[in-house]
């Protein structure tokens, strides 16, 4: 590739001189053209007798060139400080043109780069580097300080392996623009190639430095870097463990080249397979069987594959595939490099799901063994969702809930360790209407008869899916969904085991994340929900009710029919026993419900002031550090301040103080001035002699400004 290499390289010495005075003549020439142009005198004057002194000289930046004679001899007869002027005023006006003209030229030419600049890159994505290379160097001869050329040929470059040439181009893309990411990116990569760590580090610092939100992009070259580095000493130390005649380096060797003999009966294989398995037991061996090219079992052995691939296995295959599993357990544990080359394997990645969907026992736990140590890194799980395609295997895994044994544990542990992989996460919305869903709403159904451990742990896993929007929209419009919750909920109140509690502590926020919704098919089950949450509010265990206040808080909104049931069903009252004893979350779930509920619903009003004595509780929860209990005790108060006697009751109580404080607060919640106005307002018109206490605090003035919001609620 040497012709391609032209002038625009730019890398001897005498050319890079004359770049640096190229640029510096343009500064020079920017600079006299603001000082002429400068409204201030003493610096016009100024640049007017620097432009004089540069004619003299010859050029704006001293360089020697065609002089013209002058006759010094001729009489001036025009007025002093004429020529000056004149002088001035043609230099200015032969910059002016002279930019022009260079605009021109600089416009024709940035488009003729460009033109050559997506050649290149036409020529780059057809895999032709050879063409892209000559593209990018015809641009760079049109246009020189074009970084964009500079980074695209170094990207080729890298894909030749040229990595030398790559790293001069990021260098001359700096010049053009020191703070180039993609150019630091590239030239970490030229010096990793080349076994420069540190230079490489160096070049991935730099781009966090420029922009500190390519956090991610930072660590995930260092880690690159760093598991570069790791794997030329593992090979170097495991190099000179064979030629120190170490054992067990020796006996990998052999057994590798005695697995490579072909026509050997499947137990010979599987025999030698687990063998091999046994003798790999630290890095030196993990790194020896990579060296000696162990993953090319599966492509150079026909046996080997056959009995891996076959659709249905005989027993004697079963277990040359367990022997392999194992094989890969020993040689990939803790071991970057070996989990990403056994992923490159085409049958590996294309049997694994195959293999866990088998049905048969040893096949789909050795299975989950070797994907658990991809999932228990960060690595690791990177590596899974770059390679694979995850579309299935969240049918697949939460198929192992119907497991009495370990695998479901082990397989809900996949699955926890998967969901916060983004990549992940949008290949489950692939099957997740036709595959996932009719197969969750059955394992809630027959909650009684599967693994109820693994179960509430699938039915977080599929809460954490809801955080997001898309795959929440549709799990919240699945009929069977819903009732599957129902059903659950049902079994759950007749008093449990510790692992069904956990299932239904699990489907009450399952049901939470889903109420964030709104659709006619929540709607349609409000009454059925709100009627379940009640069933649950003399649950034993706290942390259930809360969930339980929590759902209602979310579900009431959707349906009438479901306050005026819930108002039924006593909530009111539950509600205040629950804020007299309860905890912060207790009350801002308790709160709201009955906010909901006395919004429309006279009865829960009249409810809310018997069972709440001179609103003691409401008046608590106004002082309440959180702004929306604050908000929503003030709504509640203000609901029910029309039923007769309620205004009353709080004579000589501190809730005209309360109210004042809050209306004229200054809470980040606009909600909370308004609602505590309106309270306040509602309240001396309930009750006039509470204007009086109003008249001591000197509130009529923010009394009057509230009164809108009284008109207008």
């Amino acid at each position: 590739l040497s012709p391609l290499n032209p002038p625009a390289m730019l890398r001897d010495e005498d050319t890079e001189a004359d770049f640096q005075r190229f640029l510096r003549r343009v500064d020079d020439v920017t600079n006299l053209l603001q000082g002429l142009n400068s409204p201030d005198s003493a610096v016009k004057e100024k640049a007017i007798a620097e432009a004089e002194e540069k004619l003299r000289d010859g050029g704006p930046s001293g360089e020697e060139g065609p002089r013209t004679t002058v006759d010094r001899t001729a009489i001036n007869t025009r007025p002093p400080g004429t020529a000056e002027a004149e002088n001035a005023d043609a230099f200015l006006a032969m910059l002016e043109k002279d930019a022009k003209e260079r605009a021109k030229q600089r416009k024709r030419k940035e488009q003729l780069a460009n033109a050559l600049k997506e050649k290149g890159n036409d020529a780059f994505r057809r895999g032709d580097f050879a063409r892209a290379i000559q593209r990018y160097t015809e641009g760079l001869e049109t246009l020189r300080d074009k970084q964009e050329l500079y980074t695209n040929r170094a990207q080729a470059y890298l894909k030749i392996q040229e990595y030398e040439k790559a790293i001069g181009d990021c260098e001359w893309a700096l010049k053009c623009n020191e703070k180039c990411i993609k150019a630091y990116f590239l030239m970490g990569k030229a010096h990793l190639a080349l076994k420069h760590y540190a230079e490489s580090r160096q070049c991935y610092e730099k781009i966090l430095q420029i922009d500190p939100q390519k956090e991610s992009l930072f660590r995930g070259c260092v880690n690159e870097v760093n598991s570069e580095q790791r794997r030329v000493k593992d090979e170097e130390r495991a190099m000179k463990e064979v030629e120190a005649g170490n054992v067990a380096a020796l006996a990998i060797k052999e057994l590798l080249q005695r697995l490579g003999t072909p026509g050997q009966d499947i137990l010979f294989y599987t025999g030698g397979i687990r063998i091999l398995a046994e003798v790999v037991k630290d890095c030196t061996e993990q790194t020896l069987f990579r060296t000696n090219n162990g993953f090319s079992i599966l492509g150079d052995n026909e046996a080997v594959r056959g009995a891996f691939c076959a659709e249905r296995k005989t027993p004697a295959e079963v277990e040359l595939c367990v022997s392999l599993l194992l094989l890969w357990q020993a040689v990939c544990a803790g071991n970057e490099e070996n989990q990403r080359l056994l992923l490159t394997q085409p049958d590996v990645s294309a049997q694994l799901p195959e293999l866990l969907s088998s049905g048969t026992l040893g096949l789909q736990r050795e299975t989950l063994a070797l994907i658990s140590l991809y999932s228990e890194c960060d690595s690791g799980r990177k590596l899974l969702v770059r390679h694979r395609d995850l579309s299935r295997w969240l049918e697949i895994l939460m198929a192992f809930v119907k497991c009495s044994d370990a695998r479901a544990g082990s397989a809900m542990n996949i699955l926890s360790d998967l969901i916060g992989e983004e990549r992940f996460k949008a290949q489950c919305r692939v099957l997740l209407s036709t595959s996932v869903l009719p197969l969750f709403a059955q394992l809630l159904t027959s909650a009684r008869l599967v693994n109820q451990a693994a179960l509430a742990r699938a039915i977080g896993t599929m809460g954490s899916l809801c955080a997001e929007p898309g795959i929440r929209g549709r799990m919240a419009e699945s009929r069977e969904c819903w009732q599957g919750c129902l059903e659950l909920l049902d079994d759950g109140l007749d008093g449990s085991t510790p692992s069904y509690q956990e299932c239904v502590f699990a489907v009450l926020g399952l049901m939470m994340n889903l109420l964030l919704e709104s659709n006619g098919i929540i709607q349609h089950f409000a009454v059925d929900v709100s009627g379940r949450c009640l069933a649950l509010l003399s649950h034993q265990d706290g942390r259930i009710v809360t969930r339980a206040i929590g759902v209602l808080s979310r579900v009431l909104p959707a349906s009438s029919s479901a306050v005026e049931e819930a108002v039924k069903g006593g909530v009111v009252k539950k509600m205040i026993k629950f804020l007299k004893a309860g905890g912060q979350l207790t009350a801002s779930y308790g709160i709201k419900t009955l906010g909901i509920c006395t919004k429309s619903n006279r009865q829960a009003q009249e409810e809310l002031v018997k069972a709440d004595k001179g609103f003691a509780v409401l008046r608590r929860l106004l002082e309440s550090e959180e702004e929306l209990v604050v908000g929503n005790a003030a709504f509640c108060l203000g609901q029910c301040l029309g039923v007769p006697g309620a205004g009353t009751s709080l004579l000589g109580s501190n809730v005209v103080l309360l109210l004042l404080r809050l209306a004229g607060g200054d809470a980040a919640r606009t909600s909370v001035q308004e609602n505590a106005a309106i309270a306040l307002g509602k309240l001396c018109i309930a009750e006039p002699r509470h204007l009086h206490q109003l008249r001591k605090l000197n509130g009529l003035a923010i009394l009057n400004s509230s009164m809108k919001y009284v008109h207008s609620s």
